[in-house]
Order: structure tokens, then C-alpha cells, then sequence
């Protein structure tokens, strides 16, 4: 088990599975339309009272060329023109075969039409020197007398206003946007904190330790759905605590009239002995020996309700692997050689892991045991110890019948025990104990096929940090 929820992905597509990061996302999004839709309703707005008002000047402009007699009106406009500094505003007089009576337009811009309606001629207005055409307003109109009179007022000055305030708004738009970004990333980073915390958490209950609850610290929605999970979690692990200390009880009270059962029956064994009753006799050694199974049984049910309840890595310290794969296999070997099934231990040199020497002892026991006792005579069975990138890794394989791949699971539960073994004498407890152990060293045990027979594999480093 990995730390990324999605193994595969980028750093990208990782950050996009986060609800934080898509609603940034489309945040982002919805922003840069409302300022390029708010720049356009600005420059329409600006755009049309520029044009009004300008309108509205040169009308007047107009009205006040109409007061005046047509012989006095090419003086008016080079009066006008004398006054402009600023080149504001430009006038044309053209005769009515288009020839220019007066003014600083040299061209009559025919496409402007005599109707006195404003209309904005953009780099077409011809000027004297060699100053480029300006953006203009220009209005027109026909006189009595057939000549067109021509008002135009620049707007380069005006337009580099809104210009600078499109500009202006541009900008502070982006600054902004990318203040809301960085903000919001901020917050993301946050609250994936809080999240990755959350997961840890529960990948430790997952595993099977109640006792842990989910971080709070705030008082929106995800501290809210956490305190609810505490509480459920707390109820869930009162009830299991009953529930488990009701079957701690009736093991442990059984377990003592079980014993004076077969105290009994070796009485009831040794009176037997003297009637020569061989029916009876047998009758007695069965029950016996249902009787040993029983204790056999309840002993381990408590072994693993004692794992269970073990604070979590409370005594833990070094292990060395090698040694104490060594010491299972001077412990099995004579049981081995007995049944004339091949044994063989290979270890490679691995740094030490932390955790409980007694538990894994026992756990790897177990393993070994099954294995020979499940190897038909002739047999092998193999332990090994390897040096992975991960960390150390113990592999138990034999040569017997194996495990279907449907059962790997179910063997691992308590009193389960597989098709290919029902015939032999065992409690269905042993892999419930090593699976408990794996549990409080947080360890992988895996269990596969090797063609023929088994191999269960102990990948020995935490999977929370996998």
C-alpha cells in the first residue's frame, strides 16, 4: 500500500483529484471571464459617452458655422484654426465639385455622408505635414450655398485614457487572480495536510486499531464529519471490547472445566485399563484426545486475543532476522528429518527491524510448522531471507498440496481450514495468530503459489509507509 492515492498519476493530475484544487480551478476560470465580460462592458460604455459627447460638440460647432453668412465662413475656420495648439479639432470647406475652400482637411472623406451623424474615422482623414492620420470623430453637412462643410475632433488622447484604464484593469485583474491563486493553493495545501493526516489515521484503523481517531482542530465540515466518525468509532470499539470480552470469557471459563474433564477421563482411564475392555478403552482416548483438541483451541483463541490487545509496538525493539530464522530452523529441523522432508534455511545479512522477537518467533513458527505439516513425506520446505529495496523479506515455500487461490483470504480467519486439509489434525487457528502478529508490527503477509505448494511471504516494513 502506497502513500498516493492514485499510483501512476503526476504530480498534476494528483493536485486535480483534490475538490480544493477543481473548485480553484473553476474559481480561476469564472474570474478571468467576469474581467475580460467586465473589461468589455467598460470599453462599450466609455467608448459610446466618448462618442456622445463629442457628438454634441461638434453639433455645436455646426449650429455656430450656420449663424454665420456664407462669405465669412472660411475666415471663421482659419480664426478657429489659429487658436488650436492641441490639433484637436480639424475643419474642411469643400466646394461642391470637391475642391477645398478652407481648413486643414485636405480630402474630402466622402465615406462620412452629409446627414450630420457622427461617425468615427479611423486613420482616414487626410491632414497637411507628415503627421499620421488620426483616429477622429467627424460629423458633416450640406449648406445652402452646396458646399460641404467637414468638423472633426481627435480622439487619440481619449483613447489613450481608456487605453491606460483597460490597461490598469488588465492588470490589477491578473494581480488579483493570481492573489485568489495563490490563496487558494495555499488553502488547498492546507486542507490536503489535514486530509493526508486523516488518511494515516485511518489506515491504522483499517488495520485494526480502534483505539485511533481522526484529527480535529476546526469547525468546518471536515472537523464536523470527523467528529462523527470518532464517535462511531468509539461506540464500535466499546461494542467489539464487549463483544470480545464476552468470548475472552467463555474461553477462559471453559477452558478450566475442560481440564478437570480430562483430569476425569485419565481416571476413567486408568479403572478401564483393569476391566480389559478394549471398546471402552477406546471410547475414552477419543475422548480424550477431543478433549486435548478443545484446550488446544481455546489456548489459541485467548493467544490471539492477547496479540490483539498489545499496545501497538508498546515493547518493541531490534530483531535480528537472521538469528532468529536460524533458531526456527535448528527448532524444526529433527521434526522435519522425521517425516524424510528435505529442509533448508538461506539467509542473506539484512539490517535489523524493529519489533517484538517473541511474537515473530511464534508467527514464523507457526508458518514453518504448517508447512512441514502439510508436505508429504519426500517433500521441501524452504525458508529465506531476503534484502528487498522495501526492506527484509521472509518467504516460507514447500512442495505440498498449497492453498486455492479462493481460500487465501478465508485461511486467514479464525477455525477455517482448506479442502486439501480438512483431513489433518489441527484447530484452524495457527495463520489466525500469525495474521494477528502481522497486524501490530503492521507487516504484509501474503500467501501465493509455488508450483506446487505454497509460499507465504512476509514483507517485514510498515504499509503505512510502503
Amino acid at each position: 500500500m502506497t502513500d498516493t492515492p492514485f499510483p501512476g498519476q503526476s504530480a498534476l493530475g494528483r493536485r486535480w483529484h483534490s475538490t480544493t484544487f477543481r473548485l480553484l480551478s473553476i474559481y480561476a476560470v469564472i474570474f478571468s471571464l467576469s474581467v475580460m465580460l467586465l473589461l468589455g462592458f467598460i470599453g462599450c460604455v466609455v467608448t459610446g459617452d466618448m462618442e456622445r459627447d463629442t457628438d454634441v460638440i461638434m453639433d455645436w460647432q455646426l449650429i455656430y458655422f450656420d449663424s454665420l453668412p456664407d462669405v465669412d465662413l472660411s475666415k471663421a475656420i482659419h480664426r478657429r484654426m489659429e487658436h488650436e495648439r492641441m490639433h484637436t479639432n480639424y475643419y474642411g470647406l469643400f466646394a461642391p465639385d470637391g475642391r477645398l475652400l478652407a481648413g486643414d482637411v485636405l480630402e474630402d472623406p466622402v465615406e462620412l455622408g452629409a446627414d450630420r451623424q457622427g461617425r468615427t474615422l479611423d486613420l482616414k482623414l487626410a491632414v497637411p505635414g507628415d503627421v499620421a492620420a488620426p483616429v477622429v470623430r467627424a460629423m458633416a453637412e450640406r449648406r445652402a450655398d452646396g458646399s460641404t462643410l467637414v468638423v472633426a475632433r481627435d480622439l487619440t488622447h481619449i483613447l489613450r485614457i481608456r487605453e491606460r484604464i483597460i490597461n490598469a484593469l488588465i492588470f490589477g485583474g491578473i494581480l488579483s487572480l493570481a492573489a485568489g491563486v495563490a490563496g487558494g493553493l495555499a488553502l488547498s495545501i492546507w486542507q490536503m495536510r489535514r486530509l493526508k493526516a486523516i488518511r494515516r489515521v485511518t489506515l491504522l484503523i483499517a488495520q485494526g486499531d480502534l483505539g485511533q481517531r481522526l484529527p480535529v482542530g476546526g469547525r468546518d465540515e471536515v472537523d464536523m464529519l470527523a467528529h462523527l466518525v470518532n464517535h462511531m468509532l468509539a461506540e464500535v470499539e466499546r461494542l467489539m471490547n464487549e463483544v470480545k470480552g464476552a468470548c475472552d470469557g467463555i474461553a477462559h471459563d471453559l477452558r478450566t472445566p475442560l481440564a478437570h474433564v480430562r483430569t476425569l477421563l485419565a481416571h476413567v482411564a486408568e479403572r478401564t485399563d483393569t476391566l480389559g475392555d478394549d471398546a471402552v478403552n477406546s471410547l475414552v482416548v477419543r475422548a480424550r484426545t477431543e478433549t486435548d483438541a478443545l484446550l488446544d483451541r481455546f489456548r489459541a483463541m485467548l493467544r490471539i486475543s492477547e496479540i490483539g490487545t498489545l499496545h501497538r509496538r508498546g515493547g518493541f525493539g531490534e530483531v535480528e532476522l537472521e538469528s532468529l530464522l536460524e533458531e526456527v530452523g535448528e527448532l524444526y529441523e529433527p521434526l522435519a528429518e522425521s517425516r524424510d522432508i528435505r529442509f533448508d534455511v538461506r539467509v542473506q545479512p539484512v539490517e535489523p527491524i524493529h519489533g517484538d522477537r517473541a511474537l515473530l518467533f511464534e508467527a514464523i513458527s507457526n508458518l514453518v510448522d504448517n508447512a512441514i505439516k502439510f508436505c508429504a513425506a519426500g517433500g521441501a520446505v524452504r525458508i529465506e531471507l531476503t534484502d528487498t529495496m522495501a526492506g527484509p523479506q521472509i518467504e516460507i515455500v514447500d512442495n505440498g498440496p498449497g492453498i486455492a487461490v479462493a481460500e487465501r483470504e478465508a485461511v486467514l480467519q479464525r477455525f477455517y481450514r482448506g479442502e486439501a486439509t480438512r483431513h489433518l489434525a489441527g484447530s484452524g487457528l495457527g495463520l489466525s495468530i500469525v495474521s494477528a502478529v502481522m497486524r501490530v508490527h503492521d507487516f504484509t503477509l501474503k500467501i501465493g503459489d509455488a508450483q506446487p505448494g505454497a509460499r507465504v511471504t512476509v514483507e517485514c516494513w510498515s504499509r503505512t509507509l510502503a
